[in-house]
């Protein structure tokens, strides 16, 4: 068993170190053990400030995000719906209009020519027979 030794600290960071230690480990030799690791093997001093935080990294991505969205928006408006438009009528089957033939006007006049003539009526009288 290894021995231990006193290490003196002032009362109030010796209660927030006791808190500390028992929220997250077994023993406070191990929280020791693992604060001190994590100093040496990311090679950063205590006394340093980590930047950014995690608050302002997320505060960052989403002004990012927001900005590729707007950005997105923008390139739909006016590339993807007008492009999409052209395309669209390019593919829409419109009857072409028909234009009459251009016919000289002695030819147009010889066709004015009544082909089917419309026969006389006939009526039936009472009797059965049709007059005239």
């Amino acid at each position: 068993m290894d021995a231990f030794i006193t290490i003196r600290f002032k009362r109030k960071t010796a209660k927030r170190f006791q808190e500390f230690s028992k929220k997250h480990f077994k023993t406070h030799t191990e929280t020791m053990e693992t604060i001190l690791d994590f100093f040496f093997y990311n090679e950063i001093s205590p006394k340093e400030k980590l930047d950014p935080t995690g608050r302002t990294i997320e505060a960052k991505l989403l002004k990012r995000i927001n900005a590729v969205i707007a950005i997105m928006r923008d390139v739909e408006k006016t590339q993807t719906k007008p492009t999409v438009a052209m395309i669209q009528s390019l593919f829409e089957t419109e009857q072409p209009n028909k234009k009459p033939l251009i016919v000289e006007k002695k030819y147009a006049e010889e066709r004015k020519e009544v082909h089917f003539r419309e026969i006389e009526s006939t009526r039936f009288t009472t009797k059965g027979r049709a007059k005239r």
